[in-house]
């Protein structure tokens, strides 16, 4: 038996039913679902400078320890308004597919998501 280390280490779950542990990747050509958890101090940890969107799948983001804002941007496209959710210890949110989203820390803490990473976007906030 075999510990995983999930700060740094990703875990992948295929389609086969396969599960592994792997080197974290973030790029946008993995196959299979990417369980990923995070140590995070600053802004800077979760990119609050870019919004991300993940066009193949949901993303849960779960807020094990310390507090969040997940802000999902406008959508002109779809009339959806921007939108702010507050997570604490213990809570999660589901960032539906192909919208573009972010994250700001209320202090340290750490975090977790999961997403099927193929194809995902990230794009520099020209907001802030």
């Amino acid at each position: 038996m075999a510990l995983i280390d999930l700060f740094s280490s990703a875990v992948r779950l295929y389609g086969d039913g396969t599960v592994r542990a792997e080197e974290r990747r973030m790029s946008g050509d993995l196959d299979g679902w990417t369980l990923a958890a995070f140590h995070v101090e600053t802004d800077e940890d979760v990119h609050a400078d870019h919004w991300e969107m993940h066009p193949a799948a949901d993303e849960a983001v779960c807020v094990l320890a310390g507090g969040a804002r997940l802000i999902l941007r406008a959508d002109e496209a779809t009339g959806a308004a921007e939108e702010t959710a507050v997570l604490g210890p213990g809570t999660a949110y589901i960032v539906p597919r192909g919208r573009w989203h972010r994250v700001e820390l209320d202090g340290p803490g750490d975090l977790m998501s999961l997403t099927l990473r193929r194809d995902t976007r990230l794009e520099k906030r020209r907001d802030g």
